[in-house]
């Protein structure tokens, strides 16, 4: 599992480099997906072939899937996960809130993770068993704890919205009933950098309807490893109809205000 952080956390560095380096003053959007709004640029497709190039040349008979390229067959039984830009309306508008994020899975299980939030300098990684790190400008810096023993009125809580309007308006309201319950809620932008703030204590608690296996993959065990609990409502684990995370008690806390709110509807 060493290997498997190491060799991320090499590829992801490099894919910031490469994406800071070719990254012009006002990146244009070359395709959209799911809304008008969910876009990709060239450069999210130019770090995923990084990255991809990168994990064949060391590890040819691995599986990758990526957000750009989908799944890539193999035979090894290990499975790369990638995120070549989260946060991609933040990198087009110039925001810091963007990160390169690359999982790797053994036999279905995440093992390794790696999130380069490349404008902040920082890096997060984790080894399933060996706890998360926190490295800035290439130095680690210390072992990352969540925040624990925060009450739910305490918390501070980040969440995200989908693309779609009419996701987004019953989202709105999902966090109207939240606020009055909570600190303060928190949006950046990105599901990896959020998790990676729930591992740094940077905010309490997250939630999101609406993301994809490649956003929190390598997040999700940074998280973990830091003491939080992942997972979905009524004992789901992560997934796109809703994820949650924090410190054991809060989660159960947080899941309890937002289950009778129904937040996994569209409409």
């Amino acid at each position: 599992m060493t290997d498997f952080v190491t060799l991320a956390e090499d590829i992801a560095r490099e894919a910031g480099e490469m994406i800071l380096a070719k990254r012009p003053t006002n990146p244009e959007v070359v395709q959209t997906k799911s809304s008008p709004t969910d876009v990709v640029t060239a450069l999210d497709r130019a770090s995923e072939e990084l990255i991809r190039a990168r994990i064949r040349q060391a590890r040819p008979d691995d599986m990758i899937l990526g957000e750009e390229g989908g799944d890539t067959p193999g035979s090894s039984g290990v499975r790369w996960v990638v995120d070549p830009i989260d946060g991609t309306v933040n990198f087009l508008y110039g925001l810091p809130e963007w990160a390169v994020s690359i999982a790797v899975e053994v036999d279905g299980e995440i093992v390794a993770g790696v999130v380069n939030v490349v404008p902040r300098g920082e890096l997060f990684s984790a080894s399933l068993g060996g706890g998360a790190v926190l490295h800035k400008d290439g130095l680690a810096l210390s072992r990352l704890r969540c925040n624990s023993g925060v009450p739910l009125g305490q918390a501070l809580v980040a969440t995200g919205f989908g693309y779609d309007a009419g996701r987004r308006g019953v989202q709105g309201s999902v966090v109207a009933a939240v606020l009055p319950a909570v600190r303060d809620i928190r949006r950046g932008g990105s599901c990896a950098i959020d998790l990676c703030s729930v591992a740094a204590g940077r905010v309490d608690a997250y939630y999101e309807r609406g993301i994809n296996y490649w956003d929190y993959a390598a997040a999700g065990l940074i998280a973990r490893e830091a003491g939080a609990r992942l997972g979905g409502l009524n004992g789901k684990g992560p997934n796109g109809e809703l994820t949650l995370c924090a410190a054991p008690g809060l989660f159960e806390e947080l899941h309890d205000l937002l289950a009778p709110l129904d937040p996994e509807r569209d409409a």
